[in-house]
């Protein structure tokens, strides 16, 4: 499933690519039209705007040398292409090829997207003057570079992970932790669509769809609207383990896209200025109404927060493009620095509100908010960026080991919320519906689904490392013994 998913990725994201090639190429069959090497050599060309030496002809002669002519250029940018040979690529091998095409994606679209924000989010793993210099002629040591340039890859992963949970942030409940399960209800697309074009969705009616839907429908608008290729279909997206190369492929095309949006300094300092009026005016309002419904019900209060709430989000749509524009903190002007902290006050007294709100639920609705806001800080939880395979999992199983105990309590808290009797002796309602709704979609669609796809990631990441580490052992046996067929019987033997 995942080398069918990524093959058709890939394919697709090489024709969006291709089509700017004079005169235009299109990718039939990724493994059989690799073969003859022109066509990396075209999608290389097209990358780097530079043009590369080649043979004219087919012959298997020709296409080798075209095929090493595409290699030795990748390489001459300082990139890793680890048991990537001729050989295979002439034999048009599945996992060599998308290896390869995996690895100029993400030098030559995702890195260089994500560059600018990696700086501008100050990730501590990255030197940004210094990896910036990738050309052979750098005078720092070739090992120290290879460091560098490993350190660099996560970062920019993470970067394009930041900018997307950013996008999101902006619609509440839309919450991204990586590139696999958090796009599977196709919410994250549609928020990043609201973020960069206000309008074209409705988040709230997308909530009540099914992913599948909602996935059809962002894929949709991106392609008419924001001229996004459609690389992705809901099947892919919407199942237990999504490929993650795949998402990030996708993904980084909105990235890109964000990047043509037209912005006149002059336009965007009014737009911030009435940002800022807009903020405070709203700081205000909930201040109000917090010493207004001091001695309501929960029932009232939660009412009056659901009505703010709707209101505030209405209002802040004309603000999206420039609460969500994104520079360094040494790039910022006065009244952007001012704009970025009324936002994070009002943002922080909304969280304020509803996490006191939460406390007050009737029993014993307050302690399964308490159990399901401990399940979702746990799945949001960030693993450390470890380059040893077996330590990432041995603080992978850590956080398994928590969850699994805490698992443990699902089905009670289900038949409690389910047989919950939501009035008083009064026959006056305790809880608005649309809080019980919410606990049980957040129950159902977030903690259930994960459950199983947490323990698959888990195993998925502990084969792969297991794979690393064999084809680590096979690299040093082949310096070390000679020849693929030495090995081979070597291994035979053993």
């Amino acid at each position: 499933q995942r080398e069918f998913t990524q093959k058709k990725t890939f394919t697709s994201w090489i024709n969006s690519i291709l089509a700017k090639h004079t005169p235009p190429y299109v990718v039939s069959d990724l493994y059989t039209d690799i073969q003859q090497g022109h066509l990396l050599l075209d999608l290389l060309e097209v990358l780097s705007g530079q043009h590369l030496p080649r043979e004219k002809g087919f012959n298997t002669f020709q296409c080798r040398s075209n095929i090493e002519n595409a290699l030795t250029f990748l390489k001459s940018r300082s990139l890793k292409l680890i048991n990537i040979h001729v050989a295979d690529i002439i034999e048009g091998k599945p996992s060599i090829v998308l290896g390869l095409i995996w690895t100029i994606i993400f030098h030559f679209h995702i890195e260089e997207l994500a560059r600018t924000l990696a700086c501008t989010y100050n990730q501590p793993s990255l030197d940004c003057s210094r990896a910036v210099d990738s050309s052979p002629k750098a005078s720092r040591p070739a090992k120290k570079s290879a460091k560098i340039k490993e350190r660099w890859k996560m970062s920019a992963t993470k970067a394009l992970l930041l900018w997307a949970k950013e996008q999101c942030s902006l619609h509440g409940s839309v919450s991204v932790t990586d590139f696999k399960s958090s796009w599977r209800s196709g919410l994250a697309f549609l928020a990043i669509i609201q973020t960069l074009r206000p309008g074209l969705v409705d988040l709230e009616k997308a909530k009540a769809r099914s992913n599948k839907e909602n996935l059809k429908e962002a894929f949709r608008i991106a392609e008419l609207e924001l001229n996004i290729p459609r690389l992705l279909e809901p099947e892919d997206v919407d199942i237990v383990n999504p490929d993650e190369k795949s998402i990030m492929t996708y993904v980084a095309q909105f990235l890109q896209y964000s990047k043509t949006l037209p912005e006149s300094e002059e336009d965007m300092q009014e737009k911030v200025r009435e940002a800022v009026g807009w903020l405070a005016a709203q700081e205000q309002k909930l201040a109000k109404l917090l010493v207004e419904t001091e001695n309501e019900t929960y029932y009232q209060k939660y009412k009056e927060m659901m009505s703010f709430m709707e209101t505030f989000n209405q209002e802040k749509t004309p603000f999206l493009p420039v609460l969500s524009s994104k520079r360094g903190e040494a790039e910022l002007s006065e009244g952007q620095q001012q704009m970025r902290e009324e936002w994070d006050k009002v943002i922080s007294q909304i969280n304020e509100w509803k996490a006191k709100l939460d406390q007050m639920l009737p029993s014993p609705l307050d302690s399964i908010e308490a159990w399901l806001q401990e399940v979702e800080r746990l799945q949001a939880e960030d693993l450390p960026d470890l380059q040893d395979p077996f330590k990432a999992m041995s603080a992978f199983r850590e956080i398994i080991v928590i969850f699994k105990g805490l698992m443990d309590c699902f089905d009670s808290h289900l038949d409690t919320l389910q047989s919950f009797k939501n009035e008083d002796e009064k026959n006056v309602p305790l809880v608005l519906p649309e809080k019980l709704e919410e606990m049980k979609r957040r129950l159902f669609s977030n903690i259930h689904s994960t459950n199983s796809s947490t323990f698959l990631e888990y195993h998925d990441g502990l084969c792969s490392a297991i794979a690393n580490e064999v084809k680590l052992k096979l690299n040093i046996w082949d310096v070390k013994y000679g020849a693929k067929e030495s090995v081979e019987s070597l291994l035979e033997n053993w």
